[in-house]
C-alpha cells in the first residue's frame, strides 16, 4: 500500500511538471491568423497577446469598416487557432484522466 501510494505522487509530480512544460510552451508559442486571403494578417502568442499585425497595401485603398472588419477576422482567426492547439497539446497530457468534456484547465 505504501508503495503504490508513493509511485502515485511520483505520477502526480511528473504529470504537473508536464503541466508546466506544457503551459509554458504554450505561451510562448506564435500563430498566424489571416483575413482575405493573407491580405490582412495577426501574428499572436499562446497568451492571445498580439505582436505583429500586417495589413497589405491594397487593403488601405478599402473603406475604414471593412479594414476594421477584416482585422477583426484575422484576430479571431488567430484565437480560434490559438484554442485549437491549446485543446490538442493537452489531449494528449489528459487522456486517461476523467476530466468531464469542455473542462477548461487552468490557463
Amino acid at each position: 500500500m505504501k508503495n503504490s501510494l508513493g509511485n502515485l505522487m511520483k505520477q502526480a509530480q511528473k504529470m504537473q511538471e508536464s503541466m508546466q512544460k506544457a503551459q509554458e510552451e504554450l505561451a510562448n508559442m506564435e500563430v498566424t491568423g489571416q483575413a482575405a486571403g493573407g491580405l490582412v494578417s495577426v501574428v499572436m502568442t499562446g497568451r492571445h497577446d498580439v505582436k505583429r499585425v500586417n495589413i497589405d497595401d491594397s487593403v488601405m485603398e478599402e473603406d475604414k469598416d471593412m479594414l476594421e472588419d477584416l482585422l477583426a477576422a484575422a484576430v479571431n482567426d488567430a484565437v480560434q487557432k490559438v484554442e485549437k492547439e491549446t485543446q490538442e497539446r493537452m489531449a494528449g497530457m489528459t487522456a486517461g484522466m476523467p476530466i468531464p468534456p469542455g473542462f477548461k484547465m487552468p490557463f
